[in-house]
Order: structure tokens, then C-alpha cells, then sequence
């Protein structure tokens, strides 16, 4: 999908003093509305201001706690206004949804890409989550999953649960993908023990500190998987 339209110089005298004249799109309307690619101040601020209240929010809420750090803290590391970001999220709990959905995008592209990149069959990248799982537990700055740390701040029921729900249920359909693709029988059966292979391996690795918990839960998806397909 795309702009029907095409590129032009709009002739003297079209377009108000002080904007650049030097690219601009004309629709294929009767009237012609010129877009100019030099984009506001005003817009301009306000998606920085977003990315520099997203990464405060990473720094802070995922080792310390979401709500345990205090809004102060995260506008004095993003270097904006209180006012910009409630202009930006509107509250807290949006920010910390954000930061969330952010965190959790950037490790399902991580998961996904390295699992394909690595593994050729839909056995060796099931098995392959457990590896890049095992990967990042060792890592600096691993503070368990940021789903589990903010529900243990998080009422039930409260504004973030559907937010933990998708998380949760990605990381099910994944596996049962994988397995189905695989051979098994019936996928969704065995996506639901090796996501709890899964999610107890990442809290095993936070708090037992056992960085070799994604290993161990990769043997016993491995039996798992083999019994599964016979």
C-alpha cells in the first residue's frame, strides 16, 4: 500500500514564505495539498521526547521495578518535563505498558532472527530457543522476565495483564508453531510444557542464579519433543 502521487517542484509563489521548496509531494487531488519532508519541531521534539522517556524507562523499571521507581526518576534520566510526558503517555501505567510491549519486541526479533539464522530444521530451532534463552541469562544487565518482575509489583486484574497475557501466549504459539511444523501430534499440548520449560528456566536463571537452567530445560524439551513425535 502506498501513496498515489508523484514528486514535484511547486512553482512560485505556491507554498507559504519560510518552507523549503526543495522536495515536496503533490496528491492526485483536484486540489493539490503539498506534504513537505521537513518535519515540525514540534513533532520532531515529541518523538525524541518518547524514545528518551522509553529508555529511561528500560534502564530504570527493568532492573529496580516499575513501581518502585518513581516518575521523577525517569524524567530526570529521559531529560524532559513532567508535562511532556503525560502529554506524551498520559499516565504512568501507559509508560510502563510501553516500555513493556517495547521490551518484549525487541526479544522476540532477537529470538526469532537468531533461531532462523542458526537452525536449518523445525526440531533444532525449537531446541534453538532454549539456546538463545541460555544466551541471554548470562548476559549483563539480565534481570529475569520484565513480565514477572512488574506483575509482582502489579495488582491482578490490574491495567497490565492483558499486556502480560499477548507475552505469554507469543511465546506458546511460537513453540507450538515450531512443533507442528515438527510433527507432532498434538502441538498445542506440547507447546504448553516446553513454555513451562521455558518461563522456569528464565526465573530459574534469575533467581537461582543458575546460568546453566536454559540447558536443562533444553534436554527435557528434547525428550519431550522426541516422545512427542515418536
Amino acid at each position: 500500500m502506498g501513496l498515489a502521487g508523484r514528486m514535484q517542484i511547486p512553482g512560485p509563489g505556491r507554498l507559504p514564505d519560510g518552507v523549503d521548496r526543495s522536495v515536496c509531494l503533490s496528491s492526485t487531488l483536484d486540489r493539490p495539498v503539498w506534504y513537505c519532508q521537513v518535519m515540525s519541531s514540534t513533532t520532531a521534539d515529541r518523538l525524541s521526547a518518547r524514545e528518551r522517556l522509553l529508555t529511561a524507562a528500560e534502564e530504570l523499571f527493568y532492573p529496580e521495578g516499575v513501581h518502585t521507581v518513581g516518575i521523577d526518576r525517569v524524567i530526570e534520566r529521559a531529560g524532559v518535563a513532567k508535562a511532556t510526558l503525560y502529554s506524551v503517555f498520559g499516565s504512568k501505567d501507559e509508560l510502563i505498558r510501553a516500555y513493556l510491549l517495547r521490551h518484549n519486541q525487541t526479544w522476540r526479533q532477537r529470538l526469532t532472527r537468531e533461531v532462523t539464522a542458526r537452525y536449518d530444521s523445525p526440531r533444532e530451532q525449537l531446541l534453538g530457543v532454549f539456546d538463545v534463552l541460555g544466551e541471554r541469562s548470562t548476559e549483563t544487565g539480565f534481570h529475569g522476565c520484565a513480565f514477572v518482575n512488574a506483575a509482582a509489583e502489579s495488582p491482578a486484574g490490574g491495567p497490565l495483564e492483558c499486556v502480560y497475557d499477548d507475552a505469554r501466549a507469543w511465546v506458546r504459539e511460537l513453540f507450538a508453531g515450531l512443533a507442528r511444523q515438527a510433527g507432532a501430534p498434538d502441538p498445542d499440548s506440547l507447546a504448553r510444557q516446553l513454555a513451562l520449560l521455558y518461563h522456569g528456566a528464565t526465573l530459574s536463571a534469575r533467581m537461582d542464579r543458575d546460568l546453566a537452567a536454559a540447558q536443562t530445560a533444553r534436554t527435557a524439551a528434547a525428550t519431550l519433543l522426541d516422545a512427542a513425535i515418536g
